[in-house]
């Protein structure tokens, strides 16, 4: 029996002191570690949502073709792609 584990993240990111990721940079650059964590722990999937009008990754596919370079057996995906 194969078990199935992934995540899904929103990546957003503010510009506020208490806040780890203050930029979209900040955030697409710990969406690959998180990815790269998340493989190295066994985790099967690794899903991103998408939102185009709001401080969330906008652009996924860089961001997965990044993923894809850093890890070897974890799938990649989109999980939500909002286009208002």
């Amino acid at each position: 029996m194969t078990k199935e584990v992934g995540f899904l993240s929103f990546g957003h990111w503010n510009d506020h002191p208490s806040s780890s990721a203050r930029s979209g940079g900040d955030s697409l650059l710990q969406s690959i570690e998180l990815a790269q964590a998340a493989e190295e722990v066994g985790a099967d999937g690794a899903y991103f949502r998408v939102h185009h009008v709001a401080q969330q990754l906008g652009s996924p596919f860089p961001l997965l073709a990044a993923i894809g370079a850093k890890t070897e057996k974890i799938e990649i995906g989109t999980g939500v792609i909002d286009m208002r």
